[in-house]
């Protein structure tokens, strides 16, 4: 059973090492780090037996716990864990739990194509909140990349639009409203999200189960005219 959850963004800046101390938007990273930081603690604070970390991949898999990930992909020397073969969203999910995990629980670190269908993202939720009595998951992903190729502050309306949905969503841990996701907005809004999203909505259950968890949306924005959004969501007692 699904008992807590935290949504976290993978973008590579997360890693202090990529921006360095005198990067003008550090102040805004810190925010997004301290939020993603307090995510993850909540989760952990659950006390969950496993721990599972999904994130976009080229193709649906699960990896081995001692595997790592490496940023070399993005000319930064960074490595985090054993060989670097996971994709970036597990890659900064690793980095994110690096020194954070008490002894327990174990985890399972799991791919999800970035083009699954809906219904296969729901079938592997359901799935791996069924593998232990106290699941918690850690799900990576951005949203809306698409402000990054025009002018910097522009907006766009379908950005918005989709930002909106996937915010009110988490904010009312709204399984529903995540599986309502059109995976046809992927390419076109660059989305790299979406697939983890729908892996957390059929973790979560149907749209019955909208009060089953109290939830935070701790960090929203796209400062760097990607989407990012960190919440939190805990079954209530």
């Amino acid at each position: 059973m699904l008992i807590a959850a935290a949504v976290c963004p993978h973008p590579p800046l997360l890693v202090p090492e990529v921006t360095g101390a005198s990067d003008p938007g550090d102040r805004e990273l810190r925010r997004l780090r301290a939020a993603c930081r307090d995510a993850v603690a909540v989760l952990l604070g659950a006390a969950p037996g496993l721990l599972v970390v999904v994130g976009g991949a080229g193709q649906t898999a699960e990896y081995p716990a001692a595997a790592g990930g490496s940023l070399r992909g993005f000319g930064v020397p960074f490595i985090v864990g054993g060989d670097p073969v996971l994709p970036l969203s597990l890659t900064i999910g690793k980095w994110l739990l690096a020194g954070a995990l008490p002894p327990s629980p174990s985890v399972t670190w799991q791919g999800i194509a970035s083009g699954a269908a809906t219904a296969d993202c729901l079938s592997l939720g359901e799935k791996l909140a069924a593998l232990a009595p106290r699941v918690a998951l850690l799900a990576m992903g951005d949203g809306p990349g698409r402000r990054a190729r025009g002018v910097p502050g522009a907006t766009d309306a379908e950005a918005d639009r989709y930002d909106e949905q996937v915010s009110a969503a988490l904010a009312a841990a709204d399984p529903g409203a995540l599986a309502a996701l059109d995976p046809r907005d992927d390419r076109a809004l660059e989305i790299a999200g979406r697939a983890t999203w729908q892996v957390l909505a059929g973790a979560a259950g149907d749209e019955r189960s909208q009060d089953a968890f109290d939830a935070e949306l701790c960090y929203r924005g796209a400062p760097f005219e990607v989407s990012y959004v960190v919440a939190s969501w805990r079954r209530a007692p």
